[in-house]
């Protein structure tokens, strides 16, 4: 740490930067300020794919651990914590016109698949898995899932030489191959041996924009109704009711809104990952009851190409419930012409670490979409389809005033 100082005065790193102008025209800021009750940004965003670049390209200006990593270490104020977590390494990184992603390094190779023997909660966090989940949130029209991008950073010069963090700059060692290496400082799993490597200075992760923050746009975290069991051989009443649904519609708010949709999308959304760690989910509360849920934390997904977690489906077999847009997508992408695997791949073709995902993780996703297509084939043969469809293509117009964004 003493030597870090040093180095850094002989480069004249500690001497205080010019203040930067918010620049309206900022990337950062336009994402922000596309921020709608219908989604994290529209259809056709010239401000996503201008965000993608400047994470992908900008220089990091600053680096830190994120804030539920510090709240386990009684190092920030939990209040503003949403969710916290904190035994996978991820940092914040800042770059020019207030620009802050969420940094996931590289855990495992692409080919490599979760040991049968994990349980879900002790699996690794993938940075492959953050941003393919980007890319099929919005393939599925969801866009819920903050714009994620991959890249390869010098973790010398853009998170060593740029943090202020004594903490951060104190677990950085070179290991014995020579590579530059750091790990997480927190109560457990948070050694050497848990380290990530350089090669020997870059190493590769995945970026993903931050929300706007709490004071201006409060968010909600609510537990999944469908929360599994964090212990080795407990069981949730889901996971022996086949009746559970039917408790969870009367109760507020899934009894009386389209919550309860919103969370069939999220576990269609997460079947097809095979992400099995959904434990809480997040709304802006600006936008009310009916507002959209945001798919946040995806790294534990696409860990098995070979296995279908068909229990993740849970709510839509359930409940027999799913909206008609969901349905129509799903139906197109399972057509040839349109097959999920082959818009998936074409769709990752340009994040700049490609290929993001294995050949049969990406054919997997065709496999799961026709499971998907089945279980609702089996609850529309049991309950008719004016049951099971819920029409949300035909909303009625609200006046501008009512059309609540996060710039007003």
């Amino acid at each position: 740490s003493r030597r870090h100082r040093l180095y850094r005065e002989e480069l004249n790193l500690t001497s205080p930067a010019a203040p930067l102008p918010l620049r309206p025209e900022a990337s950062w800021l336009q994402f922000h300020l596309g921020i709608s009750r219908d989604g994290l940004y529209p259809r056709s965003s010239p401000a996503v794919t201008r965000l993608l670049r400047d994470m992908q390209e900008l220089p990091t200006i600053s680096a830190d651990y994120s804030q539920d990593e510090k709240a386990l270490l009684g190092a920030c104020d939990c209040s503003q914590i949403v969710k916290p977590s904190g035994v996978h390494l991820k940092l914040v990184l800042r770059f020019q016109d207030f620009g802050k992603a969420m940094f996931k390094p590289m855990r495992q190779k692409r080919e490599e698949e979760t040991p049968e023997d994990f349980f879900y909660f002790v699996d690794f966090q993938r940075h492959n898995a953050e941003i393919a989940a980007f890319h099929l949130d919005r393939i599925l029209d969801f866009r819920r899932v903050p714009p994620t991008v991959g890249r390869r950073i010098n973790v010398t010069k853009e998170i060593l030489e740029v943090t202020k963090n004594e903490v951060l700059q104190s677990v950085f060692f070179v290991s014995p191959a020579s590579n530059i290496c750091f790990f997480a400082k927190c109560p457990y799993m948070c050694k050497t041996e848990y380290a990530v490597c350089g090669n020997p200075h870059l190493l590769e992760g995945s970026l993903s924009a931050f929300l706007p923050s709490l004071n201006l746009a409060p968010r909600l975290s609510i537990p999944n109704p469908w929360i599994r069991s964090y212990s080795f051989d407990g069981k949730e009443e889901w996971e022996v009711n086949p009746l559970y649904c039917n408790t969870v519609r009367e109760i507020y708010p899934y009894s009386n809104s389209n919550r309860l949709l919103n969370i069939v999308d999220m576990a269609i959304f997460d079947f097809l990952i095979g992400n099995m760690d959904r434990h809480h989910y997040e709304m802006f509360t600006k936008f009310g009851d009916d507002g959209f849920l945001l798919h946040l934390d995806n790294a534990r997904g696409f860990g098995r190409h070979s296995h279908d977690e068909i229990s993740i489906l849970a709510p839509l077999s359930q409940c027999c419930i799913i909206k008609r847009t969901t349905l129509l997508r799903l139906r197109l992408l399972a057509e040839p012409e349109y097959r999920l695997s082959d818009v998936m791949r074409e769709s990752l073709l340009q994040d700049p670490l490609a290929p993001v995902l294995t050949e049969p993780h990406l054919l997997a996703l065709d496999r799961r979409l026709q499971l998907i297509l089945e279980a609702v084939g089996k609850c529309i043969d049991t309950f008719g389809e004016a049951t099971v469809v819920a029409n949300d293509t035909a909303q009625p117009q609200s006046p501008a005033a009512d059309r609540a964004k996060l710039d007003t």
